[in-house]
């Protein structure tokens, strides 16, 4: 029988996908000069369509230029040159898989020492415990910033779909200013974008509403959503079931389930005393309760690295099988899948007991591999966690000094170093 990984997934927008696996999102901080993607995002993405997914999204490219998860970002709003998106569009594409770019604001979770702004639905900041000094002090957004901000994500998801990419994912998860709002935790808002949960997810609904009014109706609109905040009192997954039928409505192709956020990394992955399958797809409970009622196809994503795990989730009723750190190891694992083969190496695990730093260095780890790629070079997933942290932090130091340049000369003459703006 021939397996359901893959057969093509049709979508709403009439949008077909050749199989369900896609490589999700991962933030390569990549950028070249001028916060636009180069000959290593080019290369990295090129070396993915290869591979044999369906779909490729990219990892999340900001709709604000003052605003960005970290400074080796990526920016594409109305004043970007379009030409590098559509160069790196074709690279994308160039497997014959789609190419979906993620669109994303971070709110509140912007590095301590950016250039720019920390907005978020409340004054409320990260809470990492004596790591919560590495990240800027948010304050509540106005609601004339609320708005500016639902247009810029249309703006991007236009000028994405005229570089030629295939569709725009939505970024409302990991903690991030969509997620921010629709978590009771950190919104506490008692006006229309605050209180009820209609109330909380009023933002993601106007920014859906907009991009698909911005695009055309073949254009993928797709939105990540936590299943969970994993943290007492936030967002759930009866939240994340209600949410899911606000968008239905509204013109969305795919809703991809992941969960956590930088208070609550779930989203790097499980306890290690799990068993494998839950290690391995540690959403997939939640995203199977959710697939049961949800009016729209559903992507899995969280450490999905077997083929048996990833059909498990498929016979549960998921459509699509996301994978990021998997892909960024074994760049052609679809085709391995393909062939009954699997992959013969998997990322060094970090065991260490402060988390919020073992966060950041598995990040760093999936991010060398990446760089790696970009470069033409095969992946090491040996490579100490420590050793990865501490070249990161090199690269963002430099980065960091870039980016404020081009943002206070170039950019925008100096006006955009407050911080409140």
């Amino acid at each position: 029988m021939t397996s359901e990984l893959f057969s093509p997934l049709s979508l709403p927008s009439g949008q077909v996908l050749g199989n369900r696996i896609a490589k999700a999102a991962m933030e390569e901080n990549l950028a070249d000069d001028g916060q636009l993607p180069g000959h290593r995002l080019r290369e990295l993405y090129r070396r993915w369509a290869a591979g044999g997914s369906g779909l490729l999204i990219t990892g999340n490219v900001m709709v604000h230029a003052e605003a960005l998860t970290g400074p080796a970002g990526v920016v594409l709003d109305e004043a970007a040159p379009l030409e590098p998106f559509t160069a790196w569009a074709e690279a994308a594409r160039s497997g014959g898989g789609a190419a979906w770019m993620q669109i994303n604001h971070p709110g509140r979770q912007v590095p301590a020492g950016m250039p720019g702004v920390v907005w978020g639905p409340s004054a409320v900041g990260i809470d990492l415990g004596r790591h919560s000094g590495r990240f800027g002090r948010p304050v509540a957004m106005t609601p004339e910033q609320i708005e500016a901000t639902v247009a810029r994500f249309a703006v991007t998801a236009r000028r994405a779909e005229q570089a030629g990419f295939d569709g725009v994912e939505i970024h409302a998860a990991h903690g991030y200013l969509l997620s921010q709002f629709l978590s009771p935790l950190v919104n506490r808002r008692t006006d229309a974008w605050g209180g009820s949960l209609e109330n909380r997810a009023r933002m993601l609904l106007d920014v859906v509403r907009a991009v698909r009014d911005a695009v055309s109706a073949s254009f993928a609109v797709a939105v990540k959503l936590n299943s969970a905040d994993f943290q007492r009192g936030g967002f759930d997954a009866g939240d994340a079931r209600q949410v899911i039928g606000m968008l239905a409505p509204l013109g969305v192709d795919l809703v991809e389930v992941s969960g956590g956020s930088y208070e609550s990394p779930a989203m790097t992955g499980r306890p290690a005393d799990e068993r494998t399958r839950a290690r391995e797809a540690y959403f997939l409970d939640l995203a199977r309760d959710l697939a049961r009622t949800s009016p729209v196809p559903l992507m899995l994503t969280g450490g999905i690295t077997r083929r048996g795990t990833a059909e498990d989730v498929l016979a549960d009723g998921v459509a699509l099988v996301g994978m990021g750190t998997a892909l960024a190891v074994t760049p052609d694992l679809p085709d391995r899948w393909r062939h009954g083969r699997e992959a013969d190496r998997r990322i060094r695990p970090v065991s260490w007991s402060d988390k919020a730093l073992a966060s950041a260095a598995s990040m760093a780890q999936v991010r060398h591999q990446m760089r790696r790629v970009a470069h033409g070079r095969a992946p090491r997933p040996g490579t100490h966690p420590a050793r990865a942290l501490l070249c990161e932090q090199g690269r963002q130091r430099g980065a960091l000094r870039r980016y404020r340049t081009w943002l206070t000369t170039t950019r925008h003459g100096g006006a955009a170093t407050s911080r409140a703006g």
